[in-house]
């Protein structure tokens, strides 16, 4: 897992994660949205990752790790929509993936970040089309 500063995780939450939010719900650059529902609150949350699609699926890296909220949500759901250029998809299979098989899904400079900064866990989320009129979480 990535620790960073306490000031670098305040930036994130507030100010990094509010702009790429608003790009993601575009239909430009790799930004997506997650509508994820709390385990134990049973609350809705939405989260903005990025995500490289594939034919019937998402592969994310997990920068933060496995035990993040929004990861830990959606894999005790068993399930999460993701909004992906203007695109609503219902995630309904959610699995690891080893490190060299992930990494070649992404554009080489990500990939090169990714390998730099030892980013270790993936995930491929299987999908199918929900509805493109908006997200429901």
């Amino acid at each position: 897992m990535v620790n960073l500063p306490s000031g670098m995780r305040y930036f994130n939450k507030y100010v990094l994660n509010r702009v790429t939010g608003k790009i993601a719900r575009s239909s430009w650059g790799p930004f997506s949205n997650v509508y994820h529902v709390g385990r134990r609150s049973g609350k809705p949350y939405e989260t903005t990752i990025i995500v490289i699609p594939t034919a019937d699926s998402f592969v994310a890296a997990l920068t933060y790790g496995p035990d993040v909220d929004w990861f830990r949500n959606v894999s005790a759901a068993g399930g999460c929509k993701i909004l992906w250029h203007r695109q609503v998809y219902a995630i309904e299979k959610i699995e690891a993936m080893e490190t060299k098989t992930a990494l070649p899904y992404f554009p080489g400079f990500e990939r090169m970040i990714l390998r730099l900064v030892g980013i270790q866990h993936f995930v491929r989320m299987g999908y199918q089309t929900a509805n493109s009129a908006g997200p429901t979480a």
